[in-house]
């Protein structure tokens, strides 16, 4: 990995996580050893309803925890009740925490390739439904990371375990002056649960 992301790790492994959210990231921790402990693949989905922020956030630091931490056969996932597009800002918030950002594509819904250390295959992010053909069928955990689809999406199909990990929307500071550093602020948090997650797993 590159200085400045490993600069932002350091930062966010000091970031106190309260009791009330290690309790709900614990049964993601749970889910993650028990894959480990069973050497079987561990597919994570994080799902918010326009695929365009949190989730992405999420499933770009939860990728890149689980390669720090160096948790094997990890393979994050996002998606959304409905398809949009990838927030520009969100791109451009991890472009300036370190992450090496290509823009494939140019229509309307453009796909990404994340680049969080330049060995490793990149990410692929576009906006897409959960259930897309993008993403797992089967055995695979739904981090609900936002309450509008935890309320609108009572049951997901495939999935072993829903856990609903949810976090501010960021898009409430679009267009004020606090837009950058509130972006910022929630990769960061987001960043620092997904550091305790894979901090907590004993590799075989």
């Amino acid at each position: 990995m590159n200085s400045t992301i490993l600069a932002n790790i350091a930062l966010v492994s000091e970031f106190k996580i309260s009791e009330e959210r290690k309790e709900l990231l614990n049964s993601l921790v749970e889910y993650v050893q028990h894959k480990v402990n069973s050497q079987e693949e561990i597919r994570l989905n994080f799902i918010c309803t326009h695929n365009s922020r949190r989730s992405h956030l999420s499933q770009i630091w939860a990728q890149t925890m689980a390669f720090h931490f160096q948790v094997s056969n990890v393979f994050c996932y996002s998606g959304g009740t409905d398809a949009t597009a990838l927030f520009p800002k969100v791109a451009e918030t991890l472009t300036n925490q370190g992450f090496k950002i290509e823009k494939l594509s140019s229509e309307s819904n453009p796909v990404y390739a994340v680049k969080y250390n330049m060995n490793a295959h990149p990410i692929i992010c576009f906006s897409k439904i959960f259930d897309a053909a993008f993403n797992p069928e089967s055995k695979f955990a739904a981090i609900i990371t936002c309450s509008s689809a935890d309320e609108n999406c009572p049951f997901i199909a495939g999935a072993e375990v829903r856990l609903p990990i949810r976090y501010e929307d960021p898009k409430v500071f679009d267009g004020t002056a606090v837009m950058d550093e509130k972006y910022a602020e929630r990769s960061l948090e987001i960043a620092s649960e997904m550091y305790f997650v894979f901090s907590q797993i004993t590799k075989r």
